[in-house]
């Protein structure tokens, strides 16, 4: 995969159908986010939990890049604009958890994270057993403030329960962890705010030295932290970054980084034959939760086409609001990445790459 292969192509017919579909199926999200995710009205949460913490910035319009057999096969809009990508951030953190675990900083991701731990967040009997596991799958059920956000601005948001018809916010009781799934964007930040007590270095210098430069990304790609979100290590201020953009900040990139980072992942870690993750780690990224088949370790899974039933059950996605997208489906040997597109029109666009390959 030199940088050869990832040259735009000329302008070709062949992808005119999906381009001009995404094209028409822009997201009505506003071009101003300086509201964070709560730009698309669908968060409504009160102050002072509303609050942004970190950098925002105005949006492009629909962009993405389209890659089959390790070349590049169509573009469209600004894909080397850098724009912001919500939880795409998430599945970056877990791609940082791998090289965490290859350099031997986490033994067993089935350890109690308490025993790493250099503050005082998981001495509770809450919080007291929680693994790094159920940390990535989001089933840690993890109890706390952290930057001034409570875990329970999140609770009820998304959860494993079909029973549940709460509002996101309210009160839950907490599960035994381990035993209850939820998307939680606080629990996501204390799993950032982790890795950065094991690497002792700013999660974006780790991202760059070992991933980003390596694979030959650009300089152009920044990781915000929140304003209030830097913490003591060992003596030294450093910032903990967020997992996504839900009150600003998180990674703002461009649509050819991330297909960079999709192709990684989809050749199994490595790049130009030299190892980037650890051996086996991007099956992991892959395993399907127990109590959500639809996620694993920050990636979301395809399994038994439940989330997108218009794609292959074999493809999987890093998936940020807005929306923005890495789609990989390694038996078509295929990288998408779509920027800005309605949700209810991804599962179109998708049918419409598939019908043109």
């Amino acid at each position: 995969m030199n940088d050869a292969n990832y040259s735009r192509p000329e302008p070709s017919a062949r992808f005119a159908r999906a381009i001009e579909f995404a094209n028409n199926a822009e997201t009505k999200w506003p071009r101003n986010l300086d509201k964070g995710l709560a730009s698309d009205n669908a968060t409504q949460e009160p102050p002072p939990w509303n609050e942004v913490l970190g950098p925002t910035q105005a949006r492009g319009g629909p962009a993405g890049v389209i890659r089959q057999g390790g070349e590049t096969l169509a573009t469209w809009g600004e894909p080397d604009r850098v724009d912001m990508t919500f939880s795409v951030t998430k599945s970056f953190l877990a791609l940082l958890a791998g090289i965490a675990v290859g350099d031997g900083l986490i033994r067993d991701l089935d350890d109690p994270v308490r025993a790493y731990a250099t503050d005082d967040g998981f001495e509770s009997a809450q919080n007291a057993s929680i693994t790094w596991r159920q940390l990535l799958q989001q089933t840690s059920e993890w109890e706390g403030t952290l930057f001034d956000k409570p875990d329970l601005i999140d609770r009820n948001r998304a959860v494993n329960d079909p029973e549940a018809n709460k509002k996101k916010g309210t009160h839950r009781d907490l599960q035994a962890p381990g035993s209850f799934w939820e998307y939680n964007d606080v629990r996501v930040n204390r799993l950032s705010l982790s890795l950065l007590q094991l690497f002792k270095r700013p999660l974006p210098e780790i991202l760059r030295t070992r991933i980003m430069d390596p694979i030959g990304a650009s300089s152009t790609w920044e990781w915000h932290p929140y304003t209030n979100s830097t913490v003591d290590i060992d003596g030294t201020a450093m910032p903990s970054v967020p997992g996504g953009g839900h009150w600003g900040g998180g990674l703002f990139i461009s649509s050819d980084d991330l297909v960079r980072v999709g192709e990684l992942v989809r050749n199994h870690g490595k790049f130009d034959g030299r190892d980037i993750l650890p051996a086996g780690w991007t099956q992991s990224l892959i395993t399907p939760c127990a109590l959500n088949p639809s996620y694993g370790l920050m990636w979301w899974l395809n399994t038994d086409r439940l989330l997108h039933p218009a794609a292959p059950a074999t493809s999987y996605f890093a998936f940020g609001a807005g929306s923005n997208l890495i789609w990989i489906d390694p038996p078509l040997e295929l990288v998408v990445v779509m920027r800005w597109i309605s949700p209810s029109k991804v599962g179109g666009f998708m049918e419409t790459v598939l019908a043109e390959l």
